[in-house]
């Protein structure tokens, strides 16, 4: 078995409506995100839903602490863990305003951030932010353009259909060169075309067709699945002239049971990983439960012990 070069990183654990409010104070913040990287966790994360539906809450969603905020609050009580969200629904905001927050808190982490994005899919969180759905995509492809070219231009010149900027320039820089690494969500062929273009790391997510409907997306729901779309990246990437080992891949395991499940088997675990390692995965998340801020804490140790000392 050889693992040496998987990361793992954790989403924080906002997996309910009503969540868990000791899990998602500032003390429990805390205290999982130094858990996580004195386990050996590299990354820590949040996701992004600043106005969800109710319906969609009381079916299964979950609530959100603001991603920005919520990671430079993770970042000032660590030294090494990477501030990974899971993800930024980039056509919420305009994305003078991402590159913003986002250079400020790779600065002020000292270079540990990474700009996780995705084209999202719930309808009434986009009419909510006054965002017109079916533009998501354009708008996508735009405010990656847009937010690349402002951490690396002055007096920067910018025209698009959506955002124009003239004459802009926005110091502080982030500390990472070029720019911090943009990771592109998205299990489609499109995705994978936008890694190309702009990106440094691909996280699509398991997702059998009923879910992938939901969200939009493609079906994925097998390693070997995986596989082919990896393959279709490295191609992508070759032909671009880009070294496909310089890109990352993040994904979740397939067997969904997590450290803090009753049915959580550290061999089999192990196991998944190695194929996902064969695949080209460099990136899994691991699933933290959210019910209590101990069971998380426990969760987090438990994979300390099992699966990362065992690699």
């Amino acid at each position: 078995m050889d693992l040496t070069g998987m990361r793992f990183t954790i989403t924080h654990p906002m997996h309910s409506h009503p969540y868990n409010p000791e899990v998602a104070s500032g003390q429990g913040i805390i205290d999982l995100a130094v858990a996580a990287e004195k386990a050996g966790f590299a990354g820590f994360g949040f996701t992004d839903h600043p106005a969800p539906s109710h319906r969609w809450l009381e079916n299964g969603g979950h609530d959100a602490l603001d991603p920005f905020v919520a990671m430079s609050f993770a970042a000032a009580h660590t030294t090494t863990l990477r501030l990974v969200p899971n993800i930024i629904v980039l056509p919420y905001r305009n994305p003078f305003v991402v590159a913003k927050a986002a250079a400020s808190l790779d600065l002020l982490s000292n270079g540990r951030f990474t700009l996780a994005v995705g084209v999202g899919y719930m309808k009434k969180e986009f009419a909510a932010l006054g965002v017109e759905f079916d533009e998501r995509a354009a708008l996508f492809d735009e405010a990656l353009a847009a937010i690349r070219a402002v951490w690396t231009t002055d007096d920067l010149t910018f025209e698009g259909e959506h955002f124009t900027a003239q004459g802009i320039t926005a110091h502080p820089r982030p500390v990472a060169t070029p720019h911090p690494p943009i990771w592109i969500g998205g299990n489609t062929a499109a995705a994978r075309r936008r890694v190309v273009e702009h990106g440094d790391g691909w996280c699509p997510f398991p997702a059998p067709a009923g879910l992938a409907q939901a969200a939009r997306t493609a079906p994925l729901d097998s390693v070997e699945r995986l596989a082919e779309g990896i393959a279709d990246l490295r191609r992508r990437l070759e032909e671009a002239g880009r070294d496909p080992q310089s890109v990352d891949v993040a994904i979740s395991p397939f067997h969904r049971a997590g450290p803090g499940d009753d049915d959580f088997n550290a061999d089999a675990h192990l196991a998944e990983l190695q194929q996902l390692a064969d695949a080209g995965v460099t990136w899994v998340h691991v699933s933290i439960p959210g019910d209590s801020l101990t069971h998380a804490l426990e969760a987090v140790d438990k994979f300390r012990a099992t699966v990362i000392e065992a690699i």
